[in-house]
């Protein structure tokens, strides 16, 4: 902070406080706010909620009764700072209420400072990365001895929620499970459609390990596929390999991208691959770094994030293969590794 003239930073939910701290808040109207400048350390947090925050050495806690103000709070700890970094996740009451004490600062998002600090992970945060995804491709494994045909989208999402928790996951976030055309939508919600023979399933799926993420997503075909989507997935299992197999220190993030998105274009399926190669994964499901053009930064040995490449005809089918890698000094090491084939299910 003081090497980059950094006077006062303010974090408040999300996962940044954590990085920290080790404690999460709420997320909820009382103020709860990490406190830090060159001499002190200090979470302002509601008087109720003190007694969650366990581990107290590297920090003061300063609990804030009902009657007081915590905005205030905050801007007397701080004084009269020049340059402020205020967490992205802050809620905008509490960051237009602070501009208003503290007139003379400058404001700034403290993302692009934390995220220096986040995307390399050391080795405690990479054991919990492949823990997680070793996890979750137990779940990908046993998913394909489910019968699908028959069944709501809802219902193998719900079955794939128990499935993460039972293979040790703290918490199952998401399960994306998008059949037939709503396979289309990278982000569908799975919903009350039946899954029948012939649909192509896309299924995207994650949670938390002592605080760190998995994602993964395979996809699956109702019954032996037809040839149009045999060959799509080809390309798409080629393109998903191009990118992995290019991932070393110092290669700029938008290659990675590039390598996926040329075969798929080069296959003629480019205008159907609508989204970025990848996104970076820690405490958080989607931080830097982020595979995408424009993205001229190197990776570096530490980061880890995702790879899916995905194809998606509209109101047709889509398809996508995501894993989660960790760069190393001599590459690459993937953190999941259940099959990547077009899985046949009943």
């Amino acid at each position: 902070m003081v090497g980059r003239g950094v006077d006062a930073l303010l974090l408040s939910i999300g996962s940044d406080l954590p990085y920290l701290t080790g404690y999460r808040a709420m997320a909820t109207e009382r103020l709860t706010m990490l406190v830090l400048t060159a001499s002190e350390a200090v979470i302002v947090v509601p008087a109720l909620e003190a007694p969650r925050i366990v581990d107290r050495e590297a920090f003061e806690v300063r609990a804030w009764s009902e009657t007081e103000d915590p905005v205030a709070i905050v801007a007397a700890i701080v004084g009269a700072p020049s340059r402020v970094l205020v967490g992205s996740e802050t809620w905008s009451r509490f960051t237009i209420a602070l501009e208003g004490h503290l007139a003379g600062s400058r404001f700034s998002d403290a993302e692009p400072f934390m995220s220096g600090l986040r995307v390399i992970k050391d080795e405690i945060e990479a054991a919990a990365l492949r823990t997680a995804g070793a996890q979750v491709d137990g779940v990908a494994a046993e998913l394909a001895e489910e019968r699908f045909s028959g069944r709501s989208e809802l219902d193998l999402s719900r079955r794939i929620a128990d499935l993460t928790l039972a293979a040790g996951h703290d918490e199952a976030n998401f399960a994306i499970v998008a059949s037939g055309p709503n396979g289309a939508s990278p982000h569908h919600e799975a919903g009350e459609r039946v899954m029948e023979q012939g649909d192509t399933v896309v299924v995207d799926f994650g949670g938390q390990v002592s605080g760190y993420w998995s994602d993964t997503t395979r996809t699956f075909s109702i019954g032996e596929p037809d040839h149009e989507i045999f060959e799509a997935y080809g390309v798409l299992a080629a393109a998903q390999q191009a990118a992995v197999a290019a991932v070393s220190p110092g290669v700029p993030a938008e290659d990675l991208d590039t390598a996926a998105r040329q075969i798929i274009g080069d296959a003629g399926y480019g205008a159907w691959f609508i989204h970025r190669t990848g996104h970076g994964i820690g405490m958080d499901v989607h931080e830097q770094p982020y595979l995408v053009a424009g993205n001229t930064d190197p990776v570096e040995a530490g980061m880890a994030f995702s790879i899916e490449p995905g194809i998606y005809p509209p109101g047709r089918w889509g398809m996508r293969i995501e894993d989660i890698v960790l760069v190393t000094t001599e590459g690459v090491e993937r953190l999941n590794n259940s099959s990547r084939e077009l899985v046949v299910v009943e």
